[in-house]
């Protein structure tokens, strides 16, 4: 949830102006530049990196990237991770020195995990002061383990907080039904939190409502609820890439109107959910958290890299250009994004196309809700066996 474009610029402090001045850490982004990514951050909207390792913070390239491109944050996640801990050869020597520091592969993890995330948090951190905490954030995720365990989530949350000792980092958790009691009470806590896994528009309502739930308990605590900020996640490219088969095999059986679908969910999906997103900011519930200085919980694009080669590189971020948004999307896509890209508002296009987007799907006898909790419950497997993975591949190494 968040505040209407203006509004939202004055309560985080930015006076409607969109330039980065970072002279005071030496890292300034040009708003004379032509690069698109920069136009993008002049539109409203947030890039950030769905990447983390230890190479691009020990050769200066994530600090580059914020230089040069605007990138504004970094995400995570344990697939992300997983890949980055057993494949960078700078690990090693950190891994060999926690050994005898550690009880067992769960807390070396955390150890390396922390460890890098910390040092982009503190990159991040010039950005952060400079835009009053709008931007420069850094998220850690919950086991994946916890995504349908409210108190473990919880348990843990806190715990990651506590050993980040970030101001600019998000705990991050999963979308699902028990995720909902957890986000309401780490917010409740004041701990920042980064929704995951978000497929349904009508789940992001109800992450919005927790959200909000959460500033209010605080508020009837008479504690601030100015620095407490949230994103909410919503997946784009796994949605084609379900539905689109489905199409294709209607396509064959003689369904004239499939194929024109095909490529279409994903974004009707996302327009949905800020259709959804504008009705809460203009709520009464929503002004008068934002009177009492609540910040906005940025709608963000997740999954923003295209699967099928037969579209754009850049589809899932060209198509969702809408201010005070953040596209999270890994560094393939942003370089893509630096050559091709066109910014310009484009999500507001889409909005009156999404209802009859999905009413043809409904017809069509593809029902948009069921496929958001298949994916759900795929894209948690889909954390958990790198998860585990890098468990196994820790442990040997602790072992040996």
């Amino acid at each position: 949830m968040g505040l209407p474009q203006k509004e939202s610029r004055i309560c985080n402090g930015q006076g409607g102006q969109s330039d980065l001045d970072l002279s005071s850490s030496k890292l300034q982004v040009s708003t004379v530049a032509t690069n698109p990514l920069v136009e993008l951050h002049n539109l409203g909207q947030s890039i950030w990196l769905d990447d983390i390792g230890r190479k691009m913070l020990a050769d200066g390239s994530l600090a580059r990237l914020i230089r040069e491109d605007a990138i504004a944050g970094v995400t995570s996640n344990p697939a992300i991770l997983a890949h980055s801990i057993t494949s960078d050869p700078l690990y090693a020597q950190a891994i060999k020195e926690l050994l005898p520091k550690v009880s067992g592969s769960m807390a070396l993890y955390e150890a390396l995990a922390i460890d890098d995330l910390r040092g982009a948090a503190d990159l991040f951190r010039p950005l952060y002061d400079s835009v009053q905490g709008r931007d420069g954030f850094v998220s850690l995720e919950v086991s994946p383990h916890l995504a349908y365990d409210t108190a473990g989530s919880i348990e843990e949350g806190r715990r990651l907080w506590g050993r980040l000792d970030r101001v600019n980092a998000f705990i991050k958790i999963p979308g699902t039904e028990p995720g909902i009691g957890a986000i309401r009470q780490l917010i409740t806590d004041g701990i920042n939190v980064n929704v995951t896994l978000l497929f349904s528009p009508e789940r992001y309502r109800a992450v919005a409502y927790a959200y909000c739930d959460g500033l209010e308990a605080r508020l009837a605590a008479k504690k601030p609820i100015d620095r407490v900020a949230s994103v909410a996640s919503f997946f784009l490219s796994r949605i084609d890439s379900n539905v689109d088969p489905k199409l294709d095999k209607l396509a064959a059986a003689g369904q004239s109107a499939a194929k024109a679908l095909r490529g279409q969910a994903a974004i009707a999906n996302a327009a949905h959910a800020y259709q959804i997103y504008e009705e809460l900011i203009a709520s009464p519930r929503w002004q008068a958290l934002a009177q009492k200085g609540a910040r906005p919980q940025r709608l963000l694009w997740a999954s923003t890299s295209a699967k099928d080669k037969a579209y754009s590189p850049i589809k899932y971020v060209e198509e969702l250009i809408a201010p005070e948004t953040v596209n999270t999307t890994p560094l393939e896509t942003i370089n893509a994004y630096r050559q091709t890209g066109h910014p310009e508002e484009s999500l507001q296009r889409h909005l009156a196309d999404s209802s009859r987007i999905r009413d043809g799907l409904n017809k069509l006898g593809i029902d948009l809700d069921e496929v958001a909790q298949e994916l759900e419950k795929d894209a948690v497997r889909k954390f958990v066996e790198p998860f585990d993975k890098l468990q196994g591949w820790l442990e040997e190494r602790r072992a040996s």
